[in-house]
């Protein structure tokens, strides 16, 4: 069927459908405000010239599947109550579809949009399906609305990708999309997930998205990339990119290239903003910066060069429950630090575990303290290496504890050493933990030596000398009674002043000028060793505290 010239069937009705596959309408057609009441058939139909569907309303299904568009197509306001089917048609010059309504399934797979393919404003209330769909002009999607699923897997965007205010109240799925020199992708809402999985962006780009699940697993960046996020939990497990990219919170509302914010309240409402990463598995995170993000749940090994990772802002981490009880009514108190959750997971899958360790971390696997302690030094040391060295004290510390409980790559002896460099002073962190060990030691020191260090009474001394008979010179010897236990009390005042002077005076290694006991000698030798020990390392506990 040929139809020559330019057929008008403006605003007319066609009550039983209408057939028109693999026509050919060499100057154009013109079905402006037409209705369809049946389903009506334009597979593989060819239009020379302007196809003009403006208004027209579609009530059953609509077949454009393998259609050519050599010149314009516009189904501006069209409705489609029935399924439309463009599948694989071919749009040569600009496609129209603002403002068109899709009540049912839009079907655009392996469609070509030569030229620029505008859906602004358009309603999708049904499935969008877009899947190998090539764009080889601007995609104009702004202020479009999806209701239903949004399909762009396998896409490709040569041009523009525009999705300006666009909401999508189900999914939004770009897995595999190729996106050539987009610049902008937003900002935009989504009230479900947007999959990036496998996505390639060629060029510099910025996204935004308030959205509530961002997945991003294996997409690779080939430029610069910014990811501006609201409301968002992200999996970036296994993302590739060889140049800068940021991932940020955006703690505002976005605002729109007119000024105004974009709106998501009926989507979040008054919901928390918070972004949160799950998972950083296999990334490359020598040129990745994290700005704002809650990785409590965020899964660490298997990142390359995490020493090399830049933490922005207010990024935090999971925490060690502050205090619990452990089985059979044991106590159990924990000191507040940062933690992984790997870590929590470990803890929380061992058979004595003290309750209060998160045990739903999905996808932690088999991780143990030999693969956890590697993750803590990468990130204490990204942290020492941008002069937070505060920061990068939490991180030590769990570096320390998984060196603890590392039953194959630590020996014996060397968990030995840190068990009791551990219970002393916390790794050289606790200054409170020292400082009680101090404290028991010198109250220990004090009770010994007032016990059986201080003798009942201090030594006279004794002159004792032979005269010669017939004269001459005369000899004295000078001697002292041996100091001995006193046989009444012993924890008196004046017994606990002195006893207080040799303990004192022995922390900071300097003779108490007492008599002592031969017990009490021993007592202040050992006090000697171990009591400035403990000091230094309160001392030290506090400097790491500050400067570490």
């Amino acid at each position: 069927m040929t139809f020559q010239g330019v057929p008008r069937f403006e605003s007319a009705i066609f009550e039983g459908g209408a057939r028109f596959g693999s026509a050919i309408f060499e100057g154009g057609a013109r079905f402006e405000s037409a209705n369809f009441k049946g389903s009506v058939w334009f597979g593989s139909a060819t239009f020379k010239g302007s196809a003009r569907f403006v208004s027209t309303s579609f009530e059953d299904s609509a077949w454009f599947e393998l259609a050519t568009f050599e010149d314009k197509a516009w189904f501006v306001s069209a409705s489609f109550e029935g399924s439309a089917w463009f599948a694989a048609a071919s749009f040569k010059g600009v496609a129209g579809f603002g403002l068109a309504t899709f009540k049912s399934i839009a079907g655009f797979v392996s469609a070509t949009f030569e030229g620029m393919a505008g859906f602004g404003g358009a309603t999708f209330k049904g499935m969008a399906q877009f899947e190998s769909t090539t764009f080889e002009d601007m995609a104009r999607f702004v202020s479009a609305t999806f209701e239903g699923m949004a399909g762009f897997g396998g896409a490709t965007f040569k041009g523009s990708a525009q999705f300006e205010s666009t909401t999508f109240e189900s999914d939004a799925r770009f897995t595999l999309a190729s996106f050539e020199t987009v610049l902008n992708l937003g900002p935009l809402v989504c009230a479900g997930l947007v999959a990036l999985s496998g996505a390639v962006f060629g060029g510099p780009v910025i996204l935004a998205f308030a959205a509530r699940r961002l997945e991003c697993r294996r997409t690779r960046w080939s430029s610069t990339a910014e990811l501006r996020l609201r409301h968002t939990t992200v999996d970036f497990a296994h993302a590739v990119f060889e140049y800068p990219l940021t991932l940020a919170a955006e703690l505002d509302p976005f605002v729109l290239s007119d000024g105004q914010q974009l709106s998501e309240d009926s989507v979040f409402g008054v919901s928390d903003a918070a972004v949160r990463i799950t998972s950083l598995r296999g990334v490359d995170a020598a040129h990745l910066v994290l700005a704002d993000v809650d990785l409590a749940d965020c899964l660490f090994t298997g990142t390359v060069h995490l020493d090399q990772i830049r933490l922005e802002g207010g990024c935090s981490f999971a925490a060690v429950p502050s205090r619990t009880h452990g089985r059979a009514g044991r106590f159990v108190r924990f000191t507040r630090r940062r933690a992984l959750a790997e870590e929590h997971y470990w803890r929380a899958s061992r058979p004595s575990a003290a309750p209060g360790w998160n045990e739903a971390v999905p996808g932690a696997g088999h991780v143990g303290p030999a693969q956890l302690a590697p993750v803590y030094r990468a990130l204490r040391k990204a942290f020492e290496d941008n002069k937070n060295e505060p920061g990068a004290a939490d991180f030590y510390y769990g570096e320390m504890e998984m060196r603890r409980h590392d039953r194959t790559g630590t020996t014996h002896a060397e968990r030995g050493l840190l068990h009791g460099y551990w219970l002393l002073s916390g790794y050289g962190l606790r200054a409170s933990r020292a400082l009680g060990w101090l404290a028991a030691a010198v109250l220990v020191t004090l009770l010994l030596l007032m016990g059986f260090g201080l003798p009942d009474h201090d030594p006279k001394q004794k002159v004792t000398g032979t005269v010669p008979s017939g004269g001459g010179r005369v000899t004295f010897e000078i001697d002292k009674d041996d100091p001995r236990n006193p046989t009444g009390a012993r924890f008196t005042g004046d017994r606990f002043e002195k006893a207080l002077n040799v303990t004192l005076n022995s922390v900071v290694f300097r003779s108490a000028d007492q008599n002592l006991t031969t017990a009490g000698t021993y007592i202040e030798m050992t006090s000697r060793l171990t009591e400035p020990v403990l000091l230094a390392l309160a001392i030290l506990a506090v400097r790491n505290r500050v400067k570490r």
